[in-house]
């Protein structure tokens, strides 16, 4: 049996599908403006006031999701889903790489994934001090994250043997006066031993071929150049005053002088954890012992090293530091006491 429709009814129909195929895409095309008007919104920077920036760690292996669920627990992005969206939108998935990083809820999703994807870790310095023990090496070392047990090995010269920084050195003896005074580049994931590295690398570097050509014609080795220069390091501070110093100290130790160096004493005395004390006998006070300590006091900068190289041309015997903060020198026993009773009250006392 056929069923007929009346006109009007059919005109109804079709005036009502025609309806529905105008709001379909008039629906889809609003939703995807809104979609596009979510996602837009949902990779700008989160709160561009705030400059603050918190320390991310990406492992290994972690994917955009995992990813993007870290920098959402860290409120660092508006949408998890938002920048997966973009780094895959945008052909980065896959391209993320390990490291720590330094982020900022002003920073968009663009920025982000692009330090990310270029592998732009966080970096800080590390400084190490001029006439510096090893122990006050350690310390610092501890100051700046490194456990104990890095610290130790890094510092165990058996893990640079060959370096030729250290081709003067004593198998057995410490790197104590080869750690050079630099700031380093490190990151988060820096190992003590890349930055010790770098140091004696320094240290090689200063170590020129003019430096030993002259420590040779001052009749020194290098090893006994570094020792001096050590010395003259922790003794006095301008490169005038260091020149003095050092030949002062050369024309002892040739003449078979004593050294006479308190900081010597000091050094012994708190390497063997006795009394701080000019007389407290150890083998590095060169106030009893003739000749130079068994081996450099505290690190060199490139200042005391060339000190040593190119001394004075004088014939200073004696020098003493003033309360004023000037150093004297002089030639003799005699002139030495008398400036010392007029210049060293306090600091002699």
């Amino acid at each position: 049996m056929a069923i007929v429709f009346k006109n009007g009814q059919i005109k109804k129909r079709r005036f009502r599908l025609k309806k529905i195929l105008i709001v379909i895409p008039i629906f889809i095309t609003f939703l995807a403006l809104c979609l596009i008007y979510w996602y837009r919104v949902n990779i700008r920077p989160l709160d561009v006031s705030n400059n603050e920036t918190k320390s991310v760690t990406i492992q290994t292996g972690m994917n955009e999701a995992q990813v993007a669920g870290l920098l959402s627990s860290n409120n660092l992005i508006r949408s998890s889903f938002a920048y997966e969206v973009y780094v895959r939108i945008n052909g980065k998935s896959g391209q993320m790489q390990a490291g720590t990083y330094d982020f900022s809820p002003s920073m968009s999703v663009a920025d982000i994934t692009e330090k990310i994807v270029n592998g732009e870790v966080s970096a800080s310095l590390i400084t190490i001090l001029p006439a510096q023990t090893l122990d006050q090496l350690k310390q610092s070392f501890i100051e700046y994250g490194y456990s104990d047990q890095e610290i130790d090995e890094a510092l165990n010269p058996a893990s640079y043997v060959g370096h030729p920084a250290l081709a003067d050195k004593p198998n057995l003896a410490s790197l104590e006066g080869y750690i050079y005074p630099e700031s380093f580049l490190r990151t988060a994931d820096t190992p003590l031993k890349v930055i010790i590295t770098a140091s004696l690398d320094q240290m090689n570097s200063a170590l020129s071929a003019g430096l030993k050509s002259a420590y040779a014609n001052e009749g020194l080795s290098v090893r006994e150049a570094i020792i001096i220069a050590s010395i003259v390091e922790k003794e006095v501070e301008s490169q005038e005053d260091r020149e003095k110093a050092a030949q002062v100290f050369i024309k002892r130790y040739k003449s078979g002088m004593k050294l006479g160096s308190d900081v010597t004493a000091f050094y012994g005395a708190e390497l063997f954890g006795l009394d701080r004390s000019v007389n407290t006998d150890t083998p590095y006070n060169t106030r009893i012992y003739v000749g130079l300590p068994p081996g450099p006091i505290n690190n060199v900068s490139l200042s005391s090293l060339r000190a040593v190289a190119f001394p004075a041309k004088t014939d200073y015997l004696y020098f003493v530091a003033g309360d004023d903060g000037v150093t004297y020198f002089s030639k003799t026993l005699a002139e030495h006491e008398a400036l010392t009773a007029l210049h060293c009250i306090k600091l002699c006392n």
